[in-house]
C-alpha cells in the first residue's frame, strides 16, 4: 500500500514560501525527482551534504524555482531497504511492504546473492516474492529446481516469461509498493517495460561471454501501476553486502533456523563447528537444508572478520 501524501500542495507564483510534501521518484547520487500530489515532478536537492533519501521516501520541499527544490525533511519511514560493506552503506528504497527478487534462467543467477537478498528483506521485515525470468529457455528446468529449497522453505516463487507474458506477476504487485532487486541481466527492466509499456525503460543484451548482465539502470525509480500499487526499479546488483547486521539479525533472517534458536549448548554459538549445535543437528536429521547452513556460515564469517 502506497504511504499517504499531504494533497494540501498548490504551486502558486508565491509557493517559494510554502512547503509542499511529495513522494521521492528517483535518486540520482545528490539529486531527487519529487513528485508532488498532483503529479508535478520537482527537481530538489538537499541541505548541506544530506543525500540520506531513497525512492519511497515523503519528503517537505520548498520551491526555489517553478520546477526546482530543496528537500527541508522528511517524513518517518515505515520501512528502508539498503546494503552495505565495511565503508558505506547504499539505500535502495524507502516505505516498500515488498521486495521482489528477480532471477533468470540465463545468464545463470548466483545463489549466494539471492541469499544475501533474502536475509535482508528478511532483517528489514519486508514481505519478499522471487520470480524466475526467461521461464521459456532450456535452461528453465535447472533454475527451477534450484529453486526448490525456497520454494520449501514457504517462499512466493512466480515462473515467468516477460518478454512474452508478464501478466502471471500482477496479482502479487497489486496495492504493495515493491522494489525490483537483482543483478543485472536478470530482465528487471524488460518486466517494467511490459508492466508499463508508455514508460520506455532502456534495456540491454547480456554478455553471453561473461555469463553475465550488462547494468541498465543506473538510478533507482518510482513507477506508478495504479492509484494504490507502485514499482521500484533499482540499480543491477553485483554484490549486497550486508555488514548492518548483527549475529543475532543474521540467524533470525534464516527462517529455517528459527525454531533451533536457544537450544544450543553455547549461547553464543555460531553454528560452525561448535559441540552440541542444535542447527547443525538439525541439517544432519534433515530439517534444515545444507546449503543454507553453508550460506548461513560463509555469511556469518564474512560479518565476524569485517571490521
Amino acid at each position: 500500500m502506497l504511504p499517504p501524501i499531504s494533497t494540501n500542495n498548490s504551486i502558486t507564483l508565491n509557493s517559494q514560501a510554502l512547503m509542499l510534501q511529495g513522494l521521492v521518484i528517483a535518486a540520482y547520487g545528490k539529486r531527487y525527482q519529487v513528485e508532488l500530489p498532483d503529479k508535478t515532478k520537482i527537481s530538489c536537492v538537499t541541505r548541506g551534504k544530506k543525500t540520506d533519501l531513497a525512492c519511497g521516501d515523503i519528503v517537505n520541499i520548498r520551491l526555489t524555482d517553478k520546477r526546482e527544490g530543496v528537500v527541508e525533511s522528511s517524513e518517518p519511514r515505515h520501512s528502508l531497504l539498503y546494503r552495505s560493506n565495511a565503508f558505506k552503506s547504499k539505500m535502495l528504497a524507502a516505505n516498500v511492504t515488498q521486495i521482489v527478487i528477480v532471477l533468470a534462467t540465463q545468464p545463470s543467477f548466483y545463489e549466494a546473492l539471492l541469499n544475501r537478498c533474502l536475509t535482508a528483506a528478511e532483517a528489514a521485515k519486508i514481505q519478499t516474492l522471487i520470480v524466475l525470468n526467461k521461464c521459456d529457455l532450456a535452461e528453465a528446468n535447472d533454475a527451477k529446481s534450484k529453486l526448490k529449497v525456497y520454494e520449501n522453505l514457504g517462499y512466493q516463487i512466480v515462473h515467468l516469461s516477460a518478454k512474452e507474458d508478464v501478466s502471471p506477476l500482477l496479482p502479487y504487485l497489486n496495492h504493495h509498493q515493491s522494489v525490483l532487486v537483482g543483478q543485472s541481466g536478470m530482465g528487471k527492466s524488460t518486466i517494467i517495460n511490459a508492466l508499463l509499456p508508455n514508460e520506455n525503460v532502456r534495456t540491454q543484451e547480456i554478455s553471453n561471454t561473461l555469463d553475465s548482465g550488462k547494468h541498465t539502470t543506473t538510478a533507482a525509480h518510482l513507477y506508478h501501476l495504479d492509484a494504490d500499487s507502485a514499482l521500484i526499479d533499482s540499480p543491477g546488483l553485483q554484490e549486497f553486502g550486508l555488514n548492518h547486521l548483527s549475529h543475532e539479525d543474521l540467524e533470525l533472517a534464516f527462517i529455517e533456523f528459527r525454531p533451533f534458536l536457544g537450544h544450543c549448548r553455547f549461547s553464543d554459538c555460531k553454528h560452525q563447528h561448535e559441540p552440541d549445535c542444535a542447527v547443525m543437528h538439525a541439517v544432519k536429521t534433515g530439517k534444515i537444508n545444507a546449503v543454507r547452513l553453508a550460506f548461513y556460515q560463509a555469511l556469518s564469517t564474512e560479518l565476524s572478520t569485517t571490521p
